[in-house]
């Protein structure tokens, strides 16, 4: 899907509306083990085109991009204003070796990952949820900005993964 990044977070926020983010972000781990458990490793590895993620793809870059989104969220709030710098997924997919990645070990580390995220989120003041930072591609983008996309981005990747599963 080519789009530019505004097109992107449109996309991304339109999947959230009518969703709770919280609630959202607090059942993605349990949703993709209930949609991967007991799917055959050669099945959770396959790609639906030689371009697209297979379901192992989307796991690791689920892991990753959590580690990303915890560096941007601790970075934004000790520094109001801070620059944010974007990242290519498809070069850290390849750099990461994403479909060589174990797909219970990504879905675990994205699960610990997720929950000191959200522990941080639970504990700064709510003033704090304004910082922003400076994104090299959308621009300003604060800790609520952020935390809804998150939530929009879960929903994405969690439709994905129900297709693939569900493909014969």
């Amino acid at each position: 899907m080519n789009e530019t990044p505004q097109q992107y977070v449109a996309r991304i926020l339109g999947l959230i509306e009518g969703h709770e983010p919280m609630k959202v972000q607090r059942s993605t781990a349990d949703k993709l083990a209930k949609l991967s458990r007991g799917v055959p490793r050669k099945k959770l590895d396959r790609r639906p085109a030689p371009d697209k993620w297979s379901v192992t793809e989307i796991l690791a870059h689920l892991a990753e991009t959590e580690w990303v989104i915890g560096w941007r969220l601790r970075s934004i709030i000790n520094s109001n204003g801070i620059a944010i710098q974007a990242f290519d997924q498809d070069a850290w997919a390849q750099t990461s070796n994403y479909a060589k990645q174990d797909p219970k070990k990504s879905l675990a580390l994205f699960r610990m990952l997720r929950a000191e995220n959200l522990a941080l989120l639970k504990s700064i003041p709510k003033e704090k949820w304004e910082n922003y930072g400076m994104h090299s591609e959308r621009g300003q983008e604060t800790v609520a900005h952020i935390f809804r996309l998150i939530a929009g981005h879960d929903l994405n990747h969690l439709g994905q993964i129900a297709a693939l599963v569900a493909r014969k």
